[in-house]
């Protein structure tokens, strides 16, 4: 028997996935901008309007990283008041396909694949269709099993994808600041787009870390190790989530090669004893 009064809508968990949304949307608009002002750039002005248009390639960017931040909060906040709901994991897909598939596929499309218009759009459209049906297949893994699903990803998350994406491109921006544009480094954008496309299908298995949470607890160097990495990543913002991004993405890779013990140390496995964590 259906419920009359409908799902129940959970307010902070559901918050953050509209704030998830919300930064997505603005990304697109961002870039849909920059691209007006590359479309009427007048004769002699490019150099000026490219300039300006990478501003908003900025704004755009930080908007996807604030969307991953908004990704990481609304399911930690919903396990942590026992509050996950089917809504809410439908609701946080619909928002990651516009934060995490439509900006960033748009992003690489009019930074670069423009220049291409018979094959740029189909690279675009193959990392937003991937994205997709990465984004499907997650839920009905979850529907299915949920332990197994909190644990571990099959296959690249699509937040991480499009976090590689923003932070690289961050990164060529900042490589060329006096420019103010991004130069010949944006050749590497198309074919990590279809990289990570085909590794969003892949059987690579990454963690989670979904075990993380507010209770958490770590030992005295591992807790100083956590410090100095978020002071170096906002001391050097510029190129600091490229790392953590790509260090993320090559995980993947290495991770069949480490011993149970070694994975258990790096992604922090322990028995759920928390009752609000049991499924």
């Amino acid at each position: 028997m259906s419920d009359p009064n409908g799902p129940k809508i959970y307010l902070l968990p559901n918050l953050m996935t509209a704030g998830n949304l919300f930064c997505g949307f603005a990304a697109t608009l961002k870039i849909l901008e920059g691209a007006l002002i590359q479309a009427a750039a007048a004769p002699g002005r490019n150099a000026i309007a490219e300039a300006a248009a990478a501003d908003k390639f900025y704004i755009a960017i930080w908007c996807i990283l604030a969307s991953c931040i908004f990704d990481a909060l609304d399911g930690r906040l919903a396990r942590l008041g026992g509050h996950e709901s089917p809504f809410g994991r439908e609701f946080d897909s619909l928002a990651d396909i516009v934060s995490f598939g439509v900006a960033p596929a748009l992003m690489v499309y009019r930074i670069v694949l423009h220049e291409f218009p018979n094959v740029g759009w189909i690279i675009a459209s193959v990392y937003l269709i991937c994205g997709a049906l990465r984004l499907a297949r997650f839920n009905c893994l979850a529907a299915a099993d949920s332990a197994a699903a909190n644990k571990e990803f099959r296959g690249f998350p699509i937040p991480a994808a499009a976090g590689v994406i923003a932070s690289i491109t961050l990164c060529l921006l900042w490589f060329d600041k006096e420019q103010r544009e991004i130069g010949q480094g944006k050749w590497v954008l198309p074919p990590l787009m279809l990289f990570l496309a085909w590794m969003m299908f892949s059987g690579f298995k990454y963690p989670s870390f979904k075990a993380i949470n507010w209770r958490t607890t770590r030992s005295m160097p591992k807790f100083i190790a956590i410090v100095l990495v978020i002071l170096v990543t906002v001391l050097y913002y510029q190129w600091m989530p490229a790392v953590i991004f790509i260090t993320y993405l090559l995980y993947g890779f290495l991770r069949p090669f480490l011993s149970r013990k070694m994975k258990e140390e790096i992604e922090e496995e322990v028995e759920d004893d928390d009752p609000l964590e049991s499924p």
